[in-house]
């Protein structure tokens, strides 16, 4: 039976007075999209560099295809950092193959230009390129030695809708090679469109794991119905409710019986024009496990 491509067993990070990972224990399986999220503080970027090889841990171990993560590893991961600093007056061009002759296997220089669309600015310098070019881009270094697992630290934030759904395109493509893919990501729709498993982490512990939507079941039986405030009316003010945005001053009731839930606002006199009816999200799981904003 083949092993987990990587396992994280007892895993230990303590500094002075504080338990950054206290236990964590998970295995990642090959060719899957893997997020960890947790809020600010929670121990999952110290989780992260302890998988990289960039933080020693204080105890435990991480295995990557059943053995210690050593030069193995070394040759047959990838890494896209939060933030990357490149040499200056380098282009993309330049880049891909400074990169490129790092490693004794890299893959052709057409088939990463390809595979992230960098085919209209190959010679432009790095450092004028926009957020979703200059993330393709660190994207492809990350990819240059045809790794196995690779791991993206945050490679939408800042970014654009339309760069971050390109984004969102580029690891589908790399999943669609059967490579392992570990993510992590302060927004909450990206974890739930790319990943296969997640793992929320908070005080150094993991606090829940597994597919999205197993894991909304699990937590939820019931569905979100929003509504503005000026059509909640005051008779109706004894439904379990609670004001979602203070800004736009909306209401949110939380229900198992839509029907119910609606004939009692229609009895009431509530306006349904501007209603909305949405099944819980991980978003909401989020809050429900660790009661805090993802960027908290």
């Amino acid at each position: 039976m083949d092993h987990p491509i990587l396992e994280v067993r007892h895993l230990h990070k303590h500094y002075t007075n504080v338990k950054a990972v206290d236990g964590v224990d998970f295995s990642v399986a090959k060719g899957i999209c893997f997020g960890l999220l947790g809020p600010n503080g929670a121990g999952k970027t110290t989780t992260i560099e302890m998988m990289e090889g960039m933080v020693k841990p204080t105890s435990g171990e991480i295995l990557y295809k059943g053995e210690p993560i050593g030069e193995r590893f070394r040759r047959e991961a990838g890494i896209q950092f939060q933030s990357t600093a490149l040499q200056d007056f380098l282009t993309v061009r330049e880049n891909l193959k400074f990169f490129s002759s790092l490693y004794p296997k890299s893959l052709p220089m057409q088939t990463l230009i390809d595979m992230c669309r960098l085919q209209d600015y190959l010679d432009r310098d790095a450092r004028k390129l926009s957020g979703g070019q200059r993330q393709r881009m660190l994207l492809a270094l990350a990819l240059v030695n045809d790794p196995d697992v690779v791991f993206l630290d945050e490679p939408t934030t800042g970014l654009d809708p339309q760069a971050r759904l390109n984004f969102w395109e580029l690891v589908n493509t790399i999943k669609a090679r059967h490579k392992t893919v570990l993510l992590t990501t302060h927004y909450m729709e990206e974890a739930y469109n790319l990943c296969d498993e997640i793992a929320i982490m908070d005080h150094g512990k993991i606090i829940a794991h597994g597919s999205p939507d197993e894991l909304l079941f699990e937590h939820f039986q019931d569905v979100i119905i929003e509504l503005p405030a000026r059509d909640f009316p005051a008779a109706a003010q004894h439904l379990p409710h609670r004001i979602l945005d203070k800004v736009n001053s909306s209401v949110q009731i939380t229900t198992k019986d839509v029907n119910a839930t609606l004939s009692q606002l229609m009895h009431y006199g509530a306006s349904l024009a501007g209603l909305q009816v949405r099944p819980r999200t991980l978003e909401d799981l989020f809050l429900e496990l660790t009661g805090k904003e993802l960027r908290a």
